[in-house]
């Protein structure tokens, strides 16, 4: 089917391109929302009619997002789940925690929005993509964690497991000191 796109649609084409796309897609999708219409000759000449218009709110919510988009780039939201010892998460991370995530530290998202190339399965940083408008796109940093004190060494950038290992090592000669001291109170009280 033939169709002319009334925005950039990516991996498709800019605003005002003829392209040819499976009947399915066209249907179900970019003719719904509204991103698209049939290239017919009436349309075409509607298009043209309105196109200084589509143009010039185009480029409003364009200024928009990049507007939020300086704020938002490089952000970091932390989100706090169940995971097994090997760092596996009981689970899955979505489109809509993450969106949540973000609205929760200020910026509207909506799930659509966040763009994943991998299911989030496991724990760490995660760096997600946000697309906030056809041409402008913010990447923004996932630190999933058990709990907000991993969240926090995660962000340092120490790993976890390290961090446990050093606190045992200190536990465990901690207990050491406490030994060695109890039996040195024991040999003097002895002596006496």
């Amino acid at each position: 089917m033939e169709i002319v796109l009334l925005e950039r649609v990516e991996k498709l084409g800019q605003m005002g391109d003829v392209v040819t796309v499976k009947n399915g897609y066209a249907r179900n999708f970019l003719l719904p929302q509204g991103k698209a219409l049939r290239a017919s000759k009436d349309n075409l000449e509607i298009f043209e009619k309105q196109r200084a218009q589509l143009e010039a709110d185009n480029l409003k919510r364009k200024d928009e997002a990049t507007a939020v988009g300086e704020k938002l780039d490089g952000e970091s939201v932390i989100l706090i789940r169940a995971a097994s010892e090997s760092q596996q998460l009981y689970g899955s991370v979505s489109t809509q925690d993450i969106a949540r995530a973000v609205t929760e530290a200020g910026f509207s998202v909506d799930r659509k929005q966040v763009i994943m190339d991998k299911v989030l399965k496991t724990l760490g940083l995660h760096d997600i993509r946000v697309r906030l408008h056809p041409e402008v796109s913010v990447t923004v940093t996932v630190n999933i964690a058990r709990s907000e004190e991993e969240a926090e060494i995660q962000a340092r950038g120490e790993s976890v497991e390290a961090v446990a290992e050093a606190a045992l090592d200190n536990r465990e000669e901690a207990v050491a000191e406490v030994f060695e001291s109890t039996a040195d109170q024991e040999i003097e009280g002895d002596e006496e």
